[in-house]
């Protein structure tokens, strides 16, 4: 039972890796067209393209689900999500 789950498991996380990798850029696209008309402080500008960076960073190195949680980050603080 316990290699069924595992199995299971491993095959979604084999599944939805190549999704994410398609996500990383169109995220990073809408925080960077959100950032460049957003209206927030200096402060939470900064922040917002921190997170933006490490997003492309992490896409960069393959690990798309952590990219995307940054990306998504970024985009709650530009008020998209």
């Amino acid at each position: 039972m316990k290699i069924l789950v595992l199995l299971t498991t491993a095959a979604a996380v084999g599944f939805a890796s190549p999704a994410l990798a398609f996500q990383c850029p169109a995220d990073i696209a809408i925080v960077d067209r959100a950032l460049a008309t957003s209206s927030l402080s200096d402060a939470d500008r900064a922040k917002v393209a921190a997170l933006r960076r490490e997003g492309a960073q992490l896409h960069a190195a393959g690990s798309h689900a952590q990219s995307v949680q940054k990306l998504a980050q970024a985009k709650r603080m530009l008020g998209l999500q």
